[in-house]
C-alpha cells in the first residue's frame, strides 16, 4: 500500500469509529455512555501524548498538571464564558504553560526529563492548592454552570476524533518528520538543519493544548473538583500506560489500548480495585517482554511466534522430564572425547 492509500484506510478507520461513537447515546444505558465518555477522555489523552513522546521518545509525565490546568479554567470561566470559549481557554492556557516547561526541562531526556514533569506536576498542584487556602480560603471549587450530558460527550468525541486526525496528518508533515528525527538520533537531526529545541517545545505544547481542551471538558462532569481530583498522578501514568501498551510509536495503539483499559476499570476498579491494578501491571509487563511493539503490532505473524515459541518450550520441558535432555548431553560429551582422542 501507498502513502495515499494508507491514508485513506486511516480516514476509513476514524470515520467508521466516530460514526459508533455518535450513535451510542441513542440506544446505550447511563453506564455505557459513562464508560464511551472515559474511553473517549484516555482516546484523546493518549493520542496526544503518543503523538509527541511516542515520535521524541521524550517520556513526559505531565499529562495531569495540563488536565488540572484546563478543568480549573473551565471551573473558573464557565460562568463568563461561553462553552466553547472554556474548553479553548483551557487549552491555550495549558499550551501556554507547557511552553515555559518545555524551554526550561525539553534540553533533558530519559529519567531526568520524566522526573522534573512530574516533579513540576507535583508543584503545580500544590501550589493551586497553597493558593485556595491563603487567598480564597477554600480548596477546590463548586461548579453551577453543568453543561448536558450530551453536550459533554459529544465536545469530547470531537476532542478524540480531532486528536487522532490531528496525528494522521501530523504524521505526514515535515513537522512530524522532524519529531520522529529527534527520536531516532537528535544530534544528527540537529546536524540537517532541524531545530530540534523549537520542534520539542511546539510539539509538547499540542499535547498540553489537547489534555488543556479535555480537562476543560471533563471538570463539568464532576459537580465539585479540587486540586487532588484533577491533578491526580493516576491520570498521568494511566495515559503512559495505555500508550505503551497500545503502541507509542503507533496510530491506532493507544486507541485500542483505551477501549480495553475503560472496559477493565469500569468492570473492575469499583468492585475489586486490587485485581484492576494487579492487570495494568500485567498487561504492561507482558507488553514489555512479548510485546514491545505494542497492541497494534498484532499480527498473524506475532501468534504464530508465539506458538512455535510454546510448541519449542513445550518440547524442552517433555525432553528435561523423560532425561531426554541429559543423554543427549551426555552423546555429545562422548562424541568430543572420542573426536579429540583420534
Amino acid at each position: 500500500m501507498n502513502s495515499r492509500q494508507f491514508l485513506i484506510r486511516d480516514l476509513l478507520v476514524l470515520f467508521g469509529f466516530a460514526g459508533w461513537a455518535v450513535a451510542l447515546p441513542g440506544f446505550a444505558s447511563e453506564f455505557v455512555v459513562s464508560m464511551a465518555l472515559t474511553c473517549l477522555m484516555y482516546v484523546a489523552l493518549s493520542s496526544s501524548w503518543a503523538l509527541f513522546c511516542g515520535t521524541t521518545r521524550y517520556l513526559s509525565l505531565a499529562t495531569s498538571a495540563f488536565f488540572g490546568i484546563g478543568a480549573y479554567a473551565s471551573a473558573i470561566l464557565l460562568e463568563k464564558v461561553s462553552w466553547a470559549q472554556a474548553i479553548g481557554l483551557g487549552a491555550l492556557i495549558a499550551a501556554g504553560v507547557a511552553i515555559v516547561m518545555g524551554a526550561a526541562v525539553l534540553h533533558l531526556r530519559g529519567t531526568y526529563f520524566a522526573v522534573l514533569t512530574f516533579g513540576m506536576t507535583e508543584l503545580i498542584r500544590h501550589a493551586i492548592s497553597y493558593f485556595e487556602k491563603s487567598v480564597t480560603g477554600t480548596v477546590g471549587r463548586v461548579l453551577m454552570v453543568v453543561p448536558e450530558r450530551d453536550t459533554i460527550y459529544f465536545t469530547v468525541l470531537l476532542l478524540a476524533v480531532g486528536t487522532v486526525a490531528l496525528s494522521i496528518a501530523i504524521r505526514r508533515t515535515r513537522f512530524g518528520l522532524a519529531m520522529l528525527g529527534i527520536g531516532a538520533d537528535e544530534q544528527r537531526a540537529q546536524t540537517l538543519g532541524v531545530n530540534t529545541r523549537l520542534v520539542k517545545i511546539a510539539g509538547f505544547a499540542l499535547t498540553a493544548a489537547v489534555a488543556g481542551a479535555v480537562g476543560a471538558a471533563m471538570s463539568v462532569r464532576w459537580t465539585y473538583i479540587d486540586p487532588h481530583t484533577v491533578f491526580n498522578p493516576f491520570i498521568g501514568f494511566q495515559t503512559v500506560l495505555i500508550a505503551l501498551i497500545g503502541g507509542a510509536a503507533t496510530l491506532w495503539g493507544p486507541l485500542i489500548a483505551a477501549i480495553v483499559f475503560s472496559v477493565l476499570a469500569e468492570t473492575l476498579r469499583l468492585q475489586v480495585p486490587q485485581v484492576y491494578m494487579m492487570s495494568l501491571g500485567l498487561l504492561l509487563i507482558l507488553a514489555v517482554l512479548y510485546l514491545p511493539g505494542g497492541l497494534a503490532s498484532l499480527r498473524a505473524d506475532t501468534f504464530r511466534g508465539w506458538r512455535d515459541g510454546a510448541k519449542a518450550w513445550w518440547a524442552d520441558i517433555k525432553d528435561d522430564l523423560s532425561g531426554e535432555t541429559k543423554r543427549r548431553k551426555q552423546r555429545e560429551k562422548d562424541q568430543r572425547e572420542r573426536s579429540h582422542v583420534y
